[in-house]
């Protein structure tokens, strides 16, 4: 008789915990990524720019004496960028003043991120310029171009990742403050950073 109640309570427990725990995972998933057409699936791919050449100026030229640069590293998923051209600072302002030319060859590099439009695994290959004032004082904004005849861009955007196949795409963007906009691959785009 006491196997019976207990298998008898485990038969009415087992039902109750499936829906407890239905709930609990219901509560538990995110709600899906909205849509990424074209225009959202660039404005990725142009983060992953900005944010790669960002990253190798900070590997090769952050810290370094003002002046002639000519640096080369490789890219952290395989690749590599080499960077040259002049840099300049003014410590009173907090600001630098470049005029760099990027090489990526292969260069690939992954971001993840909660915001869905800010993950990406880009591979980049192509010649970008960079020129203008970065600034790292809060009360200035930084202000450059940046110009390539031929850049292209493969790998994945946005979570879930989606394909983005970009060849020979010419790019011509300014960055005002943290405002990214210009044309690539001949649409417009924009973004905040």
């Amino acid at each position: 008789m006491h196997r019976a109640l207990v298998e008898l309570s485990w038969r009415a427990i087992v039902p109750l915990l499936a829906v407890l725990g239905a709930g609990c995972s219901a509560a538990e998933q995110a709600p899906p990524s909205p849509p990424c057409e074209e225009a959202c699936q660039d404005k990725v791919a142009l983060r992953a720019l900005r944010e790669m050449i960002k990253l190798v100026y900070n590997i090769t030229l952050q810290g370094k004496p003002v002046g002639p640069q000519d640096q080369t590293t490789a890219c952290p998923l395989g690749g590599s960028a080499h960077v040259y051209g002049d840099a300049s600072s003014n410590p009173v302002q907090g600001a630098t003043e470049v005029n760099l030319t990027y090489v990526f060859d292969q260069c690939a590099y992954l971001q993840r991120d909660d915001q869905p439009a800010e993950n990406y695994e880009m591979t980049l290959t192509g010649t970008v310029t960079e020129k203008g004032t970065l600034v790292v004082q809060p009360t200035s904004t930084s202000a450059v171009i940046l110009s390539s005849e031929s850049m292209s861009f493969a790998g994945t955007v946005y979570d879930p990742p989606l394909e983005y196949n970009a060849q020979q795409c010419v790019v011509e963007v300014g960055q005002n403050g943290n405002h990214l906009a210009g044309q690539m691959c001949g649409r417009k785009v924009g973004l905040n950073l």
